[in-house]
């Protein structure tokens, strides 16, 4: 079995089938992957003052301490940067992975609050 690899850049890096040590796109990804912290941030997962990365040392236990709800933000992040970076050619593909990060969306604001209530706002 494989290892889980730690750093959020290397990971993400990996998933687009980028070589850890090819450091040309590292600005970019980053950019992209801070936009999904943000997002993220507003679905109520990780820090509620935000979160960001600088470079590959910043871990995805920094982001959420919780082993089990990482691996949702994972698949997320990796559809999520995919789709800003280097999104596919084919629309039935880019529709696919559409309907992939809505349904983790909902896990993950499942995972957030498990309760089920819906927050009454302005009411």
């Amino acid at each position: 079995m494989e290892k889980s690899i730690p750093s959020i850049l290397t990971s993400i890096k990996k998933l687009l089938g980028i070589a850890e040590e090819y450091q040309v796109y590292d600005a970019d990804l980053i950019m992209h992957i801070n936009s999904v912290f943000s997002i993220l941030t507003q679905l109520g997962v990780g820090p509620s003052d935000g979160f960001s990365i600088e470079d590959e040392d910043a871990e995805w236990t920094d982001f959420v301490p919780e082993k089990s709800k990482i691996e949702f933000i994972k698949s997320y992040m990796h559809l999520k940067v995919k789709l800003l970076f280097d999104p596919p050619l084919a629309s039935a593909v880019i529709e696919c992975m559409n309907q992939q990060i809505k349904e983790l969306e909902w896990r993950i604001l499942v995972a957030v609050d498990p309760s089920g209530e819906e927050e009454i706002q302005n009411g």
